[in-house]
């Protein structure tokens, strides 16, 4: 007999049986040698709980041995150096009620909450295998994971783009954790994204599963074809939550080719990407959601990213594929942009769980807006500049002038904060990542969400009226809180998430979702299509944070004119041999891939047709009393 958990998830396995593949992947000697570490007491300074909480003030009793000895950043929590003077005491930490048990088709669990789940017996036929394959070694994955298990997320970061969104978002996830975990224990909030090793033992080093952080290893894997940005965060303060087993770079780079991405170095590294795609899950009780972030306008972003998203399909089936894909402005100074955005769309399509776009051009305009307000000194009583968002100081980027960019991946690396803060932290009414998909994404090729993040700047005072936590949900519904250039509004919504941070009411929110329904168009056929989460937990410097996700009609006019500048090169064939000299490449891949475009803009404007029709009361069963 096998005892399972959940509403009927088929997949609840401690391991998913191993597919087979092009090649199997060889273990191959690491080179360099891990820092081996002392052990640890992580001690809480006096008068960290004054309010001006540094990573610098988590201080850790023993000093780094062995290749990378010296020390320098073994005194700090997560080893991420001195970061800027976070400001707890301007939030409002209230104990967090007990958590639900959470709600939806494959939900998880945390063994410490206490929560009860539905048991089902089912008989396993005969010679059918179990979910575990013992030659893996990995910990269960799928899309429910057991009850009493915390599940946990991997972070894969491809290209230049990819590696620099993620060096800012590791950064703010330390620096949060930092502010909320003052005790220094490893819990289930940073089992997320996080392990919590022993590097005094050889290989990987093990685990400890709970009790005083000793040396935190970030769940990723960072791939790109060129070292410079890899380097620069192996070199700064964020290496040692990395390692050697997690990096595969190259030197020549894709040479902003799709086709060299894709077909040239998808091949050649499959096997490395396979194995250490696959030891990354392994230290995972509960492997959840892959998150891939990446660029569409590069060439091993575009090809090499929609590579691996391929080959998590084949090898974690059962596992979300969540991706980031920062699309190019119009502006773009890649010539070639066009052409490696489209072909790697097709792959979106076919392969991905759920997409969040973000356009460059849309990242710029909301970070000019803060700096004008900034620096124009009208921000108010109700705005500061420091913030997460606005400022760097203290970080990992010191100047903010030098790296103009950083700002822009600030604002993408808070957006996956907060979309895996109900994941994280304790709340009246969390989400799980599995609840995204399957309430958001009514038809599977439909699964392009719109974001939008309010407030883009730190509230001052606390205690926040009525009227400014209400403005904080039109700014999400507004055109200048997009991460694209969309105006949701006036679109179509096929289904809305809401997950607010911070101390926010259930009434506020069900106010807030009847004050904007009228002035929103839902499909017919899901009227009601709203999805909330409330997490206790607001993000550092700030009283309360909103992040919103639609699956909305709006994405229609992005992705048109891509096509547009697509179709400009394509009629003359420009830079097309380029792409053509790698093997495998054919000039039906172009055709293909603006044959699926096309096709995913006609189901936009299937729908967009039926906006305004008249809505027909269904009919309803009279029970006499």
């Amino acid at each position: 007999m096998e005892t399972l958990s959940g509403k009927g998830v088929a997949a609840v396995g401690d391991a998913l049986p191993r597919r087979p593949r092009r090649g199997d992947a060889v273990d191959k000697e690491q080179q360099g040698t891990d820092a081996v570490h002392q052990p640890h007491n992580l001690e809480l300074p006096a008068g960290a709980g004054s309010g001006n909480l540094r990573h610098s003030d988590l201080v850790v009793e023993g000093a780094a041995t062995g290749s990378r000895a010296g020390g320098r950043a073994a005194g700090r929590y997560g080893n991420i150096g001195d970061a800027g003077a976070l400001e707890p005491a301007s939030v409002t930490q209230a104990t967090p009620p007990p958590r639900p048990a959470a709600r939806g088709a494959g939900a998880s669990w945390a063994p410490e909450r206490k929560q009860t789940a539905l048991l089902l017996t089912v008989e396993r036929p005969a010679g059918c295998p179990r979910a575990r394959d013992p030659g893996s070694g990995a910990g269960a994955s799928g899309r429910g994971c057991r009850s009493g298990r915390m599940a946990q997320s991997v972070v894969v970061q491809v290209g230049q783009c990819g590696n620099q969104i993620g060096r800012c978002f590791w950064d703010l996830a330390l620096r949060e954790h930092a502010a909320v975990n003052k005790k220094g224990i490893y819990d289930d909030s940073l089992r997320g994204f996080f392990r919590n090793v022993d590097t005094r033992r050889n290989g990987d080093g093990v685990d400890i599963p709970k009790g005083k952080i000793c040396s935190l290893k970030a769940r990723a894997v960072l791939i790109d074809m060129e070292e410079g940005v890899v380097n620069e965060i192996l070199q700064g303060p964020l290496k040692d939550i990395f390692d050697s087993k997690q990096l595969i770079t190259n030197v020549s780079g894709s040479g902003n080719n799709w086709a060299v991405g894709y077909k040239i170095f998808g091949p050649v590294f499959q096997n490395e990407i396979v194995e250490k795609l696959r030891r990354t899950a392994e230290h995972c009780d509960c492997l959840q959601c892959f998150f891939i972030i990446h660029s569409m306008g590069g060439g091993t972003g575009s090809g090499l990213g929609t590579f691996i998203l391929n080959v998590l399909e084949d090898e974690f089936p059962e596992v979300y594929r969540f991706v980031n894909s920062v699309f190019p402005s119009g502006e773009d100074d890649v010539i070639t942009s066009p052409y490696n955005s489209v072909l790697a769309m097709k792959e979106l399509n076919e392969h991905a769980d759920c997409v969040l776009p973000i356009e460059n051009e849309s990242l710029f305009d909301i970070v000019s807006k803060i700096n004008q307000m900034v620096t124009s000194g009208k921000t108010g009583p109700a705005m500061k500049p420091e913030s997460l968002v606005t400022s760097n100081e203290g970080g990992i980027n010191k100047k903010l002038q030098e790296k103009p960019f950083d700002t822009m991946n600030n604002i993408v690396g808070n957006l996956l904060l907060n979309l895996t803060s109900s994941a994280r932290f304790e709340g009246s009414l969390n989400m799980d990542l599995n609840e995204i998909t399957m309430n958001l994404v009514p038809f599977p090729q439909l699964h392009y969400l719109v974001s939008s993040l309010t407030p883009l700047y730190t509230l001052a005072d606390v205690n926040i009226p009525p009227r400014r936590l209400d403005q904080m949900f039109s700014d999400a519904f507004s055109k200048d809180h997009q991460l694209i250039q969309a105006d949701p509004k006036h679109s179509l919504y096929l289904a809305c998430a809401l997950l607010v941070r911070g101390n926010v009411q259930i009434s506020d929110l069900r106010r807030n979702i009847e004050r904007l329904k009228p002035s929103l168009h839902f499909v017919s056929w899901n009227q009601e299509g709203w999805k909330t989460s409330l997490c206790s937990v607001p993000p550092v410097g700030h009283s309360h944070s909103l992040l919103a996700l639609a699956n909305n009609t709006c994405i229609k006019p992005t992705f048109i004119e891509l096509k547009k500048r697509f179709t400009r090169l394509y009629k003359k064939k420009a830079h097309l041999h380029h792409y053509l000299q790698a093997d495998g490449m054919e000039e039906s891949c172009f055709t293909e891939a603006v044959s699926s475009l096309s096709s995913l803009i006609e189901s936009y404007n299937e729908l967009d047709v039926t906006k305004g029709m008249p809505m027909h009361d269904p009919l309803r069963l009279n029970i006499a009393m």
